[in-house]
């Protein structure tokens, strides 16, 4: 399985964005993912923005972004989305998608639950 994300680019504070993770897997395999989200700034460690369940019942954010991003799930087109509102400067960071096979209703939160993780891409936020 490989992630494939994009949609990252320079935006100024208060300003959106929409990141899109593309999987090469197949539809039934994608809809047994749980699907998250990452992020590492620099000189920072890398870590978690977002996740969504493999039945999309249950998603779960970073207190830092809660309220203004939210990520969704098209297991159709084997997608992954993560819309960011409301940018700000300490948004910075390169952007990761990352899955794993799981149950229903787990939503991981850490690193290594993690099996497959896209490339990355750059989200700079100016002030």
């Amino acid at each position: 399985v490989q992630l494939q994300a994009s949609g990252g680019g320079l935006v100024q504070a208060g300003g959106s964005l929409r990141l899109s993770c593309a999987a090469s897997a197949r539809t039934y395999t994608f809809s047994r993912f749980a699907l998250g989200w990452f992020r590492q700034a620099p000189g920072k460690e890398r870590e978690f923005v977002a996740v969504i369940s493999r039945s999309s019942g249950g998603t779960y954010y970073a207190d830092s972004v809660k309220g203004r991003f939210t990520i969704s799930r098209d297991n159709d087109k084997k997608m992954v989305y993560l819309q960011m509102n409301s940018l700000k400067p300490e948004d910075t960071a390169v952007y990761y998608c990352a899955a794993v096979d799981t149950i229903m209703t787990f939503t991981p939160v850490t690193e290594h639950d993690y099996k497959y993780w896209g490339q990355g891409t750059l989200v700079t936020v100016s002030s």
